[in-house]
């Protein structure tokens, strides 16, 4: 590790260490990251850390989809879907349209299939409605169109498809902007920062003993709130406040597979599976994701990964539609953990499928929600906060702003057409690069840009099969918390996804960062 970020970690602990904190996070994935942005944005003193790396487990791991739910209207809850198209569009078009993209979707009819073409029109019809039509009428389509969507559709046994809009993102990257919002609205983060101990005052928390993962720094963070974000870790975390605490959650685990695509497709799959179960084919990052699964998880939430059964199960699922696959074209396969209510214990269930309990010291635990929701789930869980008996956060909490942007707002097809025209002919960025950090990180590419001015050795790509390139490297490390390679290659760039993270590309890596 560089002293630089040596000395960026000591600073930050002697930081959390001097300070008494309203608010202290424990958990630095998508719920936790919300609620300290929130936090911040209402003017409380927040802090959060993380035991790993951001969004390094479940939040990292979705269908990164940003989406109303097609599925729930088979379950007849079109409230819910209303407000996930709410939150979608926002997302959209003023929060992060630098980060969430449009895609449309393709439902193939197969003949013997569990679901009609007059079902499914009706279905993406409503559907489109509950959006205000913002992503065009869902509507059926003839073979021959969805075909010319999806060049590898199977055409055998097609009836029909139908079509709808929703948008999808690289969710590693909208976290660490996410982040780096809360740290602009004044949060103070550390992450491989591992709890190892809470501290309790008269029978209450007031906050926690950590140590640090990258050099065995033992620090504390004082708090007069704790908040426990910790996902599928939350009874671990109950259980050092409380060890008779019964279990709260039960843990499901849903993978999937990231494929080489052959040629471009236009649209998505939703595939239907049986009547309540879809399978998603989607192209994404140039190459194709599939997946999910869902099934219960007792295992150990730090050992969860895509098996040999889950990679055989997404496959036939997918080849219901798809053609050509094959498990040579995999890149990459990951698995993550939904947390559910569950346990012999009640946990209160508030809107958006968020979980919430207080401890016997006091602390709050908070779990489940999804991307679709999580400004909203954030937002939800202050109020909670703001509100508990006793009012341990005061009673003068600001107003938020109802759409504060995440960093690097603009259009990535300015920022991609700046980044190609700013240097002369000759000695311009491969469009394809271009048009990569403008979609990853908005207007903060220029950021980029300006490093490869100082040194041009920082726009070369760091596989030539991949748009990713040094300086994104380089930036990682010194602005979005970057310690180990697997933060650089699965995180802060696509390298992993892609199947290039080679044992050269690691060792470039490692030796940027300084690490192990």
């Amino acid at each position: 590790m560089t002293i630089a970020t040596l000395d960026n970690r000591a600073a930050t602990r002697e930081e959390l260490t001097r300070t008494t904190y309203d608010l202290l996070v424990i958990g630095g994935g998508i719920l936790g990251t919300s609620v300290a942005w929130m936090a911040a944005q209402a003017g409380l003193r927040v802090a959060m850390v993380e035991a790993g790396d951001f969004a390094g487990a479940t939040s990292s791991a979705s269908s990164k989809l940003v989406h109303g739910g097609l599925r729930y209207l088979q379950t007849g809850n079109v409230k819910l879907v209303a407000e996930n198209h709410r939150e979608r569009r926002a997302l959209a078009a003023d929060i992060a349209p630098h980060l969430v993209k449009p895609l449309s979707f393709v439902v193939p009819v197969y003949r013997g299939g569990p679901h009609g073409a007059a079902k499914l029109g009706a279905g993406v019809f409503l559907y489109s409605a509950l959006s205000v039509f913002g992503d065009g009428v869902g509507r059926v389509i003839t073979p021959q169109q969805a075909l010319a969507k999806v060049p590898a559709l199977r055409a055998e046994g097609l009836r029909a498809a139908a079509v709808y809009g929703d948008h999808q993102m690289n969710d590693s990257r909208v976290a660490v902007m996410t982040v780096r919002a809360a740290v602009d609205a004044g949060a103070v983060v550390l992450n491989h920062a591992e709890v190892v101990g809470l501290r309790l005052t008269s029978g209450t928390v007031t906050g926690a003993d950590l140590r640090d993962r990258c050099d065995g720094t033992e620090f504390g963070v004082a708090a007069r709130l704790v908040l426990n974000a910790t996902g599928p870790w939350l009874d671990h975390l109950r259980r050092m406040e409380d060890p008779a605490a019964a279990p709260s959650i039960r843990l499901s685990k849903g993978a999937h597979l990231v494929m080489r695509r052959g040629e471009p497709w236009k649209a998505a799959l939703t595939i239907p599976i049986d009547k309540y179960r879809v399978s998603f084919a989607i192209p994404w990052e140039d190459h194709l994701l599939l997946g999910t699964t869902d099934e219960a998880y007792e295992g150990d939430p730090a050992q969860v990964r895509a098996t040999d059964a889950d990679i055989a199960q997404i496959l036939d699922e997918a080849g219901h539609a798809v053609q050509g696959l094959k498990r040579d074209d995999l890149t990459y396969a990951f698995a993550g953990l939904r947390v559910l209510p569950g346990g012999p214990r009640s946990v209160a269930a508030a809107k958006r499928e968020t979980l919430l309990s207080r401890g016997k010291g006091g602390m709050l635990s908070v779990a489940g929600g999804k991307w679709t929701t999580y400004r909203h789930i954030g937002k939800l869980v202050l109020d909670t906060l703001a509100h508990l008996p006793g009012r341990p956060l005061g009673d003068d909490l600001a107003s938020i702003l109802p759409a504060m942007p995440l960093p690097g707002l603009a259009s990535p097809d300015a920022v991609a057409l700046r980044l190609w025209s700013d240097r002369e002919p000759g000695h311009r960025m491969d469009p394809l690069v271009a048009r990569h950090l403008a979609a990853h990180y908005g207007s903060i590419a220029l950021d980029l840009a300006r490093l490869i001015r100082d040194d041009p050795a920082l726009g070369e790509r760091i596989h030539p099969d991949g748009p990713d390139i040094w300086a994104q490297v380089v930036y990682a490390r010194d602005h979005e918390w970057a310690v180990t390679v697997d933060d650089v290659a699965r995180r802060r760039t696509t390298l992993t996804v892609r199947g290039l993270d080679t044992p050269d590309v690691c060792d470039r890596v490692s030796g940027i960062l300084g690490a192990p």
